[in-house]
């Protein structure tokens, strides 16, 4: 596991898993927690088996689409809910899992631990505004000031290696300006260099969250730890956590 470092209260559990500790084999080895990427089903199994060992509950999945839809934890059935990509939990017990292998997964809780919420943040979904509209949710269940919600960036692919065209630049609008960077793309044409990190980052300040941590490490370059969809083709998905234990 990677340690989530943040200022959360005691009742807030948060969880980050690497690509270790697992049983599956080739592109997948080892803790590969995705269902749906072409991995053997009763490696899946057992992989996910280990991590709700590790943590004491089985953590609830969704059907991520990169769009913005959100789901309260206690309206997910059979484990899994969706499409959507955002959970929202006040229960104790309740796990809020979100699966990546190069998009941004975003943890959050209130100051008092009476609430978390976890989103998958790809590019698409925060030109969709999922993290803004997580942070809404977030709060408006929880009664909780913006200013009382702390947020925790996981790992995903960083700046030097995030290659998109115009129609992502286009989509966040001059406001999104300062996080990209002009590219020559591998195949001679103009492209950019895309901060998804730093959009996070932005669009969480103007959503009124103050506390943010997180957000340095980069799928592509730590292929030791990381799985990366856009370094390997076929990978494995990891997955963050979070849950509220009391």
């Amino acid at each position: 596991m990677l340690a989530v470092e943040w200022p959360a209260p005691a009742c807030v559990a948060a969880w980050m898993t690497t690509r270790h500790g697992g049983v599956s084999q080739g592109p997948y080895a080892s803790l590969n927690l995705g269902a749906h990427v072409g991995d053997d089903p009763a490696a899946v199994a057992e992989n996910r088996e280990r991590l709700a060992r590790a943590i004491g509950t089985c953590p609830l999945w969704l059907q991520q689409v990169h769009g913005s839809e959100i789901v309260d934890a206690r309206d997910v059935r059979d484990g899994v809910a969706g499409p959507a990509d955002a959970m929202v939990a006040l229960q104790p017990g309740l796990a809020c899992a979100i699966q990546v292998a190069d998009c941004l997964p975003v943890l959050f809780c209130t100051r008092d631990g009476g609430a978390v919420a976890a989103a998958h943040a790809g590019w698409r979904g925060l030109a969709a505004q999922v993290l803004a509209r997580t942070v809404e949710a977030l709060s408006r269940a929880s009664g909780a000031r913006r200013g009382d919600i702390l947020a925790w960036l996981g790992p995903c692919i960083g700046p030097r290696h995030f290659e998109v065209g115009d129609e992502v630049r286009v989509a966040f609008g001059d406001g999104g300006a300062t996080h990209f960077r002009p590219q020559v793309r591998r195949d001679g044409s103009p492209g950019w260099l895309c901060d998804l990190p730093s959009l996070a980052r932005d669009q969480l300040r103007q959503s009124g969250i103050q506390e943010i941590q997180g957000g340095s490490w980069c799928t592509v370059e730590q292929a030791s730890d990381f799985f990366s969809f856009r370094r390997d083709g076929a990978c494995g998905r990891m997955a963050a956590v979070v849950s509220r234990l009391s």
